[in-house]
């Protein structure tokens, strides 16, 4: 099995069976995967913050570390590999909040809301998601079937 992993502030597409896609390390970023059945075309962007607008520069270096520069490519590079809007399952996972015990700065839930509103302004469903908590996960995605797991302390599975 090929195992393509995904790094922070990262994005890979792969596709067909044998191939999975994986990320660790999910604390206040999210993971957003994407996965067309058919083509069994399969994406995931691990970001970190939510807006570029945070730091411009660093944007353009790096589209993939924000929310609302590297969600659209991720899909544009999909669609090029053959994956159809029509037939996108999006599956999320993070945004915990993580070392931030007083809620001050609150960046994992502003991860997932920058990623929800995306997703609502372009009239796309959320299929499944596991996001929240406080503490880190990890998620794999299966490009044959599309089957994504995300890994909890402890060792705990749970199959979006």
């Amino acid at each position: 099995m090929a195992n393509t992993v995904v790094d922070i502030a990262d994005m890979k597409i792969a596709q067909g069976k044998g191939n999975e896609l994986v990320t660790y390390a999910l604390g206040s970023c999210i993971a957003v995967a994407i996965y067309d059945p058919v083509s069994q075309v399969g994406g995931m962007i691990h970001y970190m913050l939510p807006e570029a607008s945070l730091n411009p520069n660093k944007a353009r270096e790096n589209p993939f570390m924000f929310a609302d520069s590297g969600i659209p490519l991720l899909f544009r590079e999909a669609y090029q590999r053959g994956a159809d809007r029509s037939r996108i399952q999006i599956k999320l996972a993070g945004g915990a909040n993580v070392m931030d015990s007083s809620n001050f700065f609150n960046i994992g839930k502003r991860n997932y809301l920058a990623a929800r509103k995306l997703f609502y302004k372009n009239n796309l469903l959320i299929s499944a998601e596991l996001v929240g908590g406080v503490s880190g996960k990890n998620m794999r995605m299966e490009l044959g079937g599309g089957q994504v797991e995300i890994k909890l302390p402890g060792g705990e599975v749970r199959i979006l």
